[in-house]
């Protein structure tokens, strides 16, 4: 069929193929967009009820209308009679393409996991169950959106079966054990089907096999499969316990509702519990003396727990590392923005004095690193690791992040920020925010303000920026000026945006210094001062600015008492500045000052 014009369709390429339908890339010649054109395959286009599902299909999704489900554009029917349904076309691949190459972080599946959740919460609230949930059926476009495909197999509800009774439809490795059996099924066997994927993007394999397809049936009806933490350690408990809900054998002992999944997956740590039949029954026949009983318990219990269990609470989380956000863009050349995003969000912790906090430099090393967690955390000797992702599409940014008790392997919290880019900089402190309140670092009136005084920005500033962050972190000579072009090519598109100033200063300190020398000190001091003095001028809270200003005043105007005023502003900004407490130890080191020198070097 390539070649073939489809209506308004021309057919480019075949993508694919299944039981119920090959899939084709064509242009839609009259709006000159690229679609997808599902045919109905040839062996099935003569059974009527494999039409009416094929139809069924297109009308499931045409009703819905969500980021996550594919866009389902009409139904056709060529000349000869061949039925097609007319789709969106979407760049990326398939879920299960990502699953096969064994890079999944555990963040990047709880973002799919919600996301295909969010999906078919839609689909349920329009009495829709998919049946045929699974990694095949779901793309992830360049922009990191999971969208689901494939309604051929979708139940509405009320809707009498199109198949004779006792006959299993779906794929069998995904089905629950109820839609096996050939039972009738809901919206619970999609939510069996997620688990099922959820367990798969966790550890490469999947819950139930066999050698033939009854072999497998009889596995997922009647075994349990082998937990996800002995497959994949840095797995937290409450996420397993999520999976191991998801998927019960009993569709009453499964999650009831999708929304009741999709909160558990914000917030892994708080695992919901089933109902427990007893007591449901106990209620109905009037004896309610149960749940007084209950009450008096629980009350009991948490005042025993407020007077004995406080002195022994759980040790204080007082340092953190932010390890490289993941691009979830699929673009490399997005790798600035999201390492811009690991910078921000550290600098803004950073700026809390109670908490320590890793550098940027320190944290780099683990990017696209699946090193077991605690590992890291042991080596850079911190409490807690934050983790997460990154996408940016369509004018918004969405960070997913998860907070991890490091020597514990355990979920303390997970959750998903979307703004408009504009907004990303109240994102980054919104998710500072957070952090901050679920390990319950106290914050100084100062501190809280600093978090909560977030302006909107021109995104096209923004990114600029970004780019000459990414540049200057080279720290090579070609770099460093490349960083040079990018923070002046911001300042010329906003004149008041003090970080870009900042971010010259830096650079010509650096260039200027020993170990680079590629200026003559005289023009690294005089640009990179002017740069620094312009940048406080407009916002006097910029730790970077004041280290670059005190780094010049030391190194070629030996202005001792300048400097180190600098340097102390700037620390008592971002207690966790690494950059500051080390040019401060070089700077009392030459003064002869060797004690407190090596406090400070300690402290870098």
């Amino acid at each position: 069929m390539i070649g073939q014009t489809v209506s308004h369709y021309r057919i480019l390429e075949k993508l694919g193929g299944g039981g119920m339908g090959v899939v084709y890339k064509a242009q839609d010649v009259k709006l000159d967009r690229f679609v997808a054109l599902k045919f109905l395959s040839p062996h099935l286009d003569t059974s009527a009820a494999e039409k009416q599902r094929f139809i069924n299909e297109a009308k499931a999704a045409s009703a819905l209308d969500h980021n996550n489900i594919c866009t389902i554009y009409e139904v056709g029917e060529t000349d000869d009679g061949q039925i097609f349904i007319a789709m969106a076309y979407y760049e990326g691949e398939t879920l299960q393409k990502k699953v096969s190459s064994n890079q999944l972080s555990v963040s990047s599946a709880i973002d799919f996991a919600m996301q295909i959740a969010q999906g078919l919460a839609k689909a349920h609230e329009h009495g829709i169950t998919h049946r045929d949930i699974k990694p095949a059926n779901v793309i992830i476009t360049k922009d990191g959106v999971a969208k689901i495909l494939d309604f051929g197999l979708a139940k509405l509800s009320g809707q009498s079966r199109l198949t004779k009774s006792g006959a299993t439809l779906g794929t069998v490795a995904y089905m629950s054990p109820e839609q096996a059996q050939g039972a009738e099924v809901d919206h619970r066997t999609d939510i069996w089907s997620l688990g099922v994927v959820l367990y798969e993007m966790l550890t490469g394999q999947l819950p139930f096999s066999g050698e033939y397809e009854m072999a497998m049936m009889y596995s997922l009806v009647n075994t349990d499969p082998k937990p996800v933490r002995s497959l994949r350690s840095e797995v937290s408990v409450g996420l397993e316990q999520i999976i191991n809900k998801a998927l019960a054998k009993k569709p009453e002992e499964r999650y009831q509702q999708i929304n009741e999944l999709l909160a558990d997956l914000k917030s892994p740590t708080q695992k919901s519990e089933s109902k427990k039949p007893f007591l449901t029954r106990k209620l109905a026949v009037g004896k309610r003396w149960y749940l007084y009983a209950g009450l008096v318990v629980l009350i009991l219990g948490v005042v025993l727990a407020g007077i004995f269990l406080r002195p022994q609470s759980a040790e204080a989380i007082d340092s953190i590392a932010v390890l490289p956000l993941e691009n979830m863009t699929g673009d490399p050349n997005q790798e600035y923005f999201v390492d811009g995003m690991t910078e921000a969000l550290i600098a803004n912790l950073a700026k809390i004095n109670s908490l320590r906090v890793i550098s940027r430099t320190s944290v780099m090393q683990y990017k696209k690193t699946r090193k077991p967690l605690p590992d890291i955390a042991k080596e850079l000797n911190v409490k807690a690791i934050v983790e997460g992702s990154v996408l940016r599409a369509n004018g918004r940014v969405r960070i997913t992040a998860q907070l991890i008790d490091a020597p514990k392997d355990r979920h303390l919290w997970a959750n998903s920020y979307d703004r408009d880019f504009r907004d990303v900089l109240a994102l980054q402190s919104e998710v500072t925010t957070a952090i901050v309140h679920e390990i319950q670092v106290k914050l100084t009136p100062q501190e809280q303000q600093g978090l909560t005084n977030a302006l909107q920005v021109n995104p096209e500033v923004y990114q600029t920026y970004l780019k000459g962050r990414y540049f200057l972190n080279k720290r090579t000579e070609e770099g460093l000026k490349k960083s040079i072009e990018y923070f002046q090519n911001a300042i010329e598109k906003d004149p008041g945006f003090a970080l870009a100033f900042a971010g010259i200063a830096e650079a010509y300190a650096l260039l200027g210094a020993p170990n680079y020398a590629v200026l003559k000190p005289w023009e690294a001091q005089q640009k990179g001062e002017a740069a620094a003095l312009k940048a406080l001028e407009i916002d006097d809270t910029i730790a970077e600015a004041h280290t670059s200003l005190g780094y010049l005043k030391f190194l070629f105007e030996w202005d001792w008492f300048g400097a180190e005023r600098e340097f102390q502003r700037a620390i008592e900004l971002n207690p966790n500045y690494a950059t500051a407490h080390q040019r401060y130890a070089l700077y009392l080191k030459n003064l002869g000052r060797f004690d407190e020198a090596l406090i400070e070097i300690k402290r870098t």
